[in-house]
């Protein structure tokens, strides 16, 4: 792939909302932008480790044995399924100051966003050694970070106007709906039901 469209298919499967864009905007909405920033740092190097670990270990696991593909998307669903449960239960008025998104739960579900899949195996040069995949891995490094701080930004404007309806866990219990769906999607391919 060459480097331009590399650069816009990396934006575009960035941009697409999944789990992390998901918490992402959840942060955002709850506990605005600044306070949230930090999760950026968390999205970037759960997708850099998951890259590399996928390109080194996961990748030949998967190819020599393909039931080892299914059971990673079973626990990504099962994980899913977890943050779903956590965010249609946060209630804001119980937790004052607590943030329902923490760096933890941003870099696990990174690590297991089947984006980073795409990342290593679809996206960046098969090829190549990791010296030679620098430059692709800036540039994907630096758009993870602008589009992460899109989502989050996205997600303050939308909390901003929930508030103002006087009804601000619903951005809680919309991001737990869209969480389950993307879950249920995981679920049914790993028992190839899609």
């Amino acid at each position: 792939m060459e480097f331009l469209p590399f650069i816009l298919a990396t934006f575009s499967l960035l941009a697409i909302p999944g789990p992390t864009n998901t918490l992402l905007a959840t942060s955002g909405a709850g506990a605005g932008v600044s306070r949230s920033l930090h999760l950026l740092a968390a999205e970037l190097c759960g997708y850099l480790t998951a890259v590399v670990a996928q390109r080194l270990v996961l990748g030949p696991l998967v190819i020599g044995i393909p039931m080892a593909g299914a059971v990673l998307r079973a626990a990504i669903t099962i994980y899913v399924l977890y943050l779903a449960c956590l965010l249609w239960r946060y209630r804001m008025r119980e937790l004052k100051g607590a943030m329902p998104v923490t760096f933890r739960a941003v870099l696990v579900t990174t690590l297991l966003n089947p984006k980073a899949a795409v990342f290593a195996f679809l996206l960046l040069p098969p090829a190549i050694g990791f010296v030679e995949l620098a430059p692709w891995i800036a540039m994907m490094a630096v758009q993870i970070v602008a589009v992460g701080a899109a989502w989050l930004t996205l997600g303050a404007t939308l909390g901003r106007g929930l508030r103002g309806l006087g009804h601000p866990e619903l951005m809680y219990r919309l991001s737990a709906i869209v969480l389950v769906v993307m879950a249920t999607v995981i679920g049914a391919r790993s028992l190839g039901l899609t």
